[in-house]
């Protein structure tokens, strides 16, 4: 007997027979390394069937064990998202390992303490609630990419999921405690450090205090009890709202430092003993110092949103360390840190990869906090501020994003890389300098001859673009990139307002 769902539809009305009957999947949810959509609006429940019976044809397809660890993050529909997953999954005959309630990385864990190939974590990650989605794998340490997620999207939309047998279902209880025994073995804080952790009321407060606790130092949990209503603010430690909330408890409880996590736990964002928010690609810089000091010919990636200090830093210079800068995007720097065999991959958005005896090569938030612990652990005397002020200065934007549609987001980012490279090619200068480079690995980074970059490119996770803009000169010549950019983006109809400004 066959278990075929019907063709899923692209737009459909809740309240109607046909929403009830018919999965619902809008094909921009598939997004180039997992996957998103508005729940209910986007993707109904009949529609997570179909995925999770198309990524178990996906499986099938890829000829590795039909085996696979489920997880969900706390919100209220992640659960159900999770068991209709699960139907689709067991159609498509595979066994399910579930393990309950879990941070992205615990499901990531899961897969090398279960030896288990595959991972379906049901996780919107920071997006607001409303939002949902899916982190998928099929090849520990890795993720989907564009090619994987292009096939996905391939077999759900046309309905050309199939129903195999075995399909089978296996509760997994005590993850938490064994993933929290593997964080924290042979790791011992020997200086006396105050750490708030900053949990923003999303799943990490089920993990983050204790994992810090175990480690020696005093914790001050911040906003760690589970609602996930958010009711202060959303958990990303990206957000400025989030970050003056961890500079604003570092400051009342004279703490050494913040770090703050995710909604599912895989992002750490940094606030040190003076209430300045290090923005995670400078964290990057600094433990790139730390471990290329105990690492020869140490090798780093990083994300195109990062600062030039990578390849300018004068100390990374001396220790041998090299970077190559590449796709944003946790599956990419998590796939490019892998081929070169890089001990570390970072990413401006608070995703850290740490591989060889610091990590298994997927991100972490929690492993990312104990190695900036670590690294003040061997840095005595010294306050996370004062390694923060040993950096050269450079003068740096958050992350903006412009609203912008899906359909249409990929599209407008052509036309800027065009205008860009037109720029380049013409002679034509840029905040008063010549163009010294302009890479287009991922959208486009322009940089003038002082040093200067900015950076536009399409959010792989939300209907917006990403603006950035570094400059290692001042602060007048940061603010002229942006109002170069912002020129050519207001210049696109498709694009709407910032979240926020410089």
């Amino acid at each position: 007997m066959s278990h075929i769902l019907p063709r899923p539809a692209p737009d459909l009305l809740a309240n109607t027979i046909d929403y009830e009957t018919t999965p619902l999947v809008k094909p921009t949810g598939f997004r180039e390394y997992d996957a998103r959509w508005l729940f209910r609006k986007e993707i109904n429940l009949l529609g997570v069937q179909a995925l999770g019976q198309g990524l178990g044809t996906l499986i099938r397809e890829m000829d590795v064990a039909p085996r696979i660890v489920v997880g969900h993050d706390f919100r209220e529909y992640s659960i159900s998202i999770k068991q209709a997953l699960t139907v689709g999954l067991m159609t498509a005959g595979i066994e399910v390992n579930d393990i309950g309630l879990a941070l992205s990385p615990v499901a990531y864990f899961a897969q090398f303490e279960l030896d288990i190939p595959c991972v379906a974590m049901v996780t919107a990650s920071h997006n607001e609630n409303g939002w949902t989605g899916v982190k998928m794998g099929a090849g520990r340490p890795l993720t989907f990419g564009p090619d994987e997620m292009g096939r996905l999207k391939d077999i759900v939309l046309a309905g050309a999921y199939r129903s195999f047998e075995g399909g089978s279902y296996r509760a997994v209880s005590g993850l938490r405690e064994r993933y929290l025994a593997d964080l924290v073995k042979d790791v011992r804080i020997d200086r006396k450090l105050k750490v708030i952790a900053a949990c923003g009321n999303g799943t990490a407060g089920a993990f983050a205090p204790e994992a810090l606790s175990r480690l020696g130092v005093e914790v001050i949990p911040m906003d760690a009890e589970l609602d996930f209503t958010f009711p202060k603010y959303n958990p990303n430690p990206e957000d400025m709202e989030m970050l003056h909330a961890m500079r604003d408890a570092v400051q009342m409880h004279g703490a050494d430092l913040a770090l703050g996590f995710d909604g599912d736990g895989d992002r750490c964002g940094v606030v040190d003993d003076e209430g300045e928010e290090i923005f995670a690609d400078k964290i990057g810089v600094m433990l790139a110092r730390d471990l290329s000091s105990i690492n020869a010919n140490a090798r780093f990636v990083v994300d195109v949103k990062s600062t030039g200090l990578f390849m300018t830093d004068p100390v990374l210079i001396e220790n041998g360390a090299e970077t190559t800068y590449w796709k944003t995007g946790h599956s990419y720097i998590k796939r490019k840190s892998h081929e070169m065999n890089a001990l570390a991959g970072f990413e401006k958005s608070g995703h850290f990869f740490f591989r060889g005896d610091v990590g298994r090569g997927y991100d972490d938030g929690l492993v990312a906090a104990i190695a900036i612990l670590k690294m003040l652990d061997r840095s005595p005397g010294k306050k996370l501020s004062d390694l923060r002020k040993a950096l050269p200065r450079t003068w740096q934007s958050p992350t903006m994003s412009p609203k912008c549609a899906d359909e249409v987001k990929y599209d407008v980012v052509k036309r800027v890389v065009k205008a860009i490279e037109s720029r380049a090619a013409s002679g034509e200068k840029i905040i008063g300098q010549t163009i010294r480079d302009v890479v287009t690995v991922n959208g486009v980074r322009v940089t003038v001859e002082d040093g200067t970059w900015g950076l536009v490119r399409a959010s792989s996770n939300k209907p917006e673009l990403v603006v950035v803009v570094e400059s290692p000169s001042s602060e007048q010549a940061m603010k002229a990139m942006f109002g170069e950019l912002d020129a050519i983006l207001s210049a696109q109809p498709e694009v709407g307002a910032y979240n926020q400004k410089i």
